[in-house]
């Protein structure tokens, strides 16, 4: 049997945990070793460390401690980057297109593009059924469901044929964007230093992440999920990882271009259609969002 991966939230701060089934496990406290309790130095030492946790499962399941007894927080609190892929769903870009009263953009592909990726911080992170403050500048804030990609060892210069063989597992995020504070006050459409990403997709809060890391060892097709959102019950985005423009082989490749990802760090893949901006419907006081993906569970959060 195998197992995923958690941080929860104890008297003595963040504590790395091993999840089967409803059982939870605190790492550092059955190993002794200071090191385990950090998510963030297990995934830096991946490979010999999996074989020490695959030795724990039988532990887990014998845990007293449950996930209904656990605070979750972000699987990994403090990754070195979040790289998040811009208008990575056709339908998706489609549908932001038509907001503006432009027609569907081709595939990237053919005009020989490669995928782009924003940037959200760390201090963006909370975990499932973790309460978001939403920006209060902001009159339009949206979701956008998103399959989570986290790197589990150095990459630079990575083939695209190579590129799974960088990825440790797979959790669910939710990409909070302030979708009226996008554009600075004041400058023309047509100016080059007109857009505010860090307004627009960073404050506190705004990437909830979780539950928790299933490993990719028990993904057998990352681009074969589904994926589902839903406000108060209502469904808003119903899709398939299959769908992406720029799949994960080819974002992982075209990052490890530009700089060396590391164990880690996280790639938000992009999000399909059915965000709230499409529709003219945005989030308030009170909403509980649920976020949905095959194999990797339920990620909730309430608005506030």
């Amino acid at each position: 049997m195998s197992f995923s991966l958690a941080t929860i939230k104890t008297a003595s701060g963040p504590r790395a945990a091993m999840v089967v089934g409803d059982k939870v496990l605190d790492i550092a406290g059955v190993t002794g070793n200071a090191a385990d309790a950090s998510m963030l130095e297990l995934v830096i030492n991946w490979e010999a460390n999996l074989k020490r946790l695959d030795a724990l499962v039988d532990q887990v399941k014998a845990s007293k401690l449950t996930l209904a007894s656990c605070e979750l927080l972000a699987p990994i609190t403090n990754p070195g980057g979040i790289f998040c892929a811009g208008a990575n769903y056709s339908d998706h870009s489609a549908e932001m297109a038509a907001r503006n009263g432009q027609p569907a953009p081709p595939d990237p592909h053919t005009l020989g593009l490669r995928s782009w990726h924003f940037l959200k911080t760390m201090h963006c992170l909370v975990g499932h059924n973790s309460t978001v403050i939403m920006q209060p500048r902001s009159k339009k804030i949206d979701w956008e469901a998103e399959l989570a990609v986290v790197i589990g060892k150095y990459a630079r210069n990575v083939s695209e044929a190579d590129a799974l063989d960088y990825v440790l597992g797979y959790t669910i995020a939710n990409d909070l964007s302030a979708r009226d504070l996008g554009h600075r006050p004041g400058m023309p459409d047509t100016s080059s230093f007109k857009t505010d990403w860090i307004a627009h997709k960073n404050w506190d809060g705004s990437c909830p992440l979780g539950p928790t890391i299933v490993l990719a060892r028990d993904i057998p097709d990352p681009h074969n999920l589904k994926i589902e959102l839903d406000v108060n019950g209502v469904e808003k985005q119903n899709s398939n990882s299959g769908h992406m423009i720029f799949n994960i082989n080819e974002q992982i490749a075209d990052l490890s271009r530009n700089f060396a990802l590391r164990p880690g760090d996280i790639i938000l893949t992009g999000t399909p259609a059915g965000v709230g901006a499409g529709r003219g419907e945005f989030l308030k006081k009170g909403d509980v969002v649920n976020v949905r993906i095959e194999r990797l569970g339920q990620l909730t959060n309430t608005m506030a």
